[in-house]
């Protein structure tokens, strides 16, 4: 809670355990261990320390302050609903003459404003910002089914489950996995609707009925520089190209009208001034 990690503060959290196995699902766990020897009301005053200390804010070496456990420890970052502090799991040794049953529930009350969710009438869930997940069970019941047997008892459930489901949020999850379903069903249907209205604007050659391409499309909306102006923009690339055609082909047959006209005139010339010398040499052979 204050101090550094190598020299903690007198009255810091100090967990029995740490557990860090991601490979497992689990990416932190704390535990604490009681052999039913301790009051209850001494356990429950750990999770005042535990919260403290999950509350405390450090700067990381990359200069952004978070929460100082996330300085030592990797855990999946907070989501934009909740920003759940790592659990903690009580394992009770019955060894003392305390019931562990009795002091799990006494346990469980004394540290309520820890654990306790709010309900999200909307998506059916409890809502864990900002608080401990606390989950506890016996070393009897951890060796008679396991770590992986539904031994495990979530504060505030009313049922024992496997550790991964006792530290999760299982209704939580399928509420947001709907909604993710939800916004990518909403964003295909938008862009359906998207699509459907542009083919609708599509223009259409008024010549042969073809709709435009995509790069036709383009091309007759193109404004900058006049040199990339289309011609014929009610027209396909394929009739525009026909359109030109016959809108130039007037003045290639008068093109080459007028240079037939000329070769005609040239030989004319030609052979008018052949006739002429012809005469002038006639003449003077006689």
């Amino acid at each position: 809670m204050k101090g550094t990690w190598k020299n903690p503060g007198i009255g810091s959290a100090r967990a029995d355990f740490v557990l860090t196995a991601p490979q497992a699902g689990v990416p932190l766990l704390f535990i604490e261990v009681d052999n039913c020897t301790e009051e209850a009301v001494l356990i429950a005053a750990k999770f005042d320390k535990y919260a403290r200390f999950f509350q405390r804010q450090e700067k990381d070496t990359d200069g952004i302050e978070k929460p100082l456990w996330r300085t030592r420890w990797s855990a999946p970052a907070c989501d934009e609903y909740e920003r759940v502090h790592p659990p903690v799991l009580l394992v009770f040794h019955q060894v003392g003459q305390r019931s562990a049953k009795s002091q799990m529930a006494r346990v469980a009350d004394l540290t309520r404003r820890h654990w306790q969710g709010r309900w999200h009438p909307q998506g059916g869930f409890h809502s864990y910002d900002r608080c401990i997940p606390i989950v506890a069970t016996t070393l009897e019941e951890l060796r008679e089914h396991g770590p992986a047997g539904p031994v495990f008892w979530r504060f505030g459930r009313d049922h024992r489950q496997p550790l991964l489901d006792a530290i999760g949020n299982a209704r939580r999850d399928a509420y947001l996995a709907r909604r993710r379903q939800a916004a990518r069903e909403g964003e295909r249907r938008r862009a359906e609707r998207m699509a459907a209205e542009r083919e609708a604007r599509r223009p259409v050659c008024k010549d042969c009925g073809q709709k435009f391409t995509d790069d036709r499309w383009e091309a007759i909306g193109y404004t900058r520089g006049w040199s990339n102006r289309q011609s014929h923009p009610h027209l396909c690339e394929n009739c525009q190209d026909r359109a030109v055609a016959a809108e130039q082909q007037p003045e290639a047959d008068e093109r080459e009208r007028q240079e037939q006209e000329r070769l005609r005139q040239e030989a004319e010339q030609q052979a008018a001034a052949a006739q002429k010398a012809g005469g002038w040499l006639a003449r003077f052979r006689t």
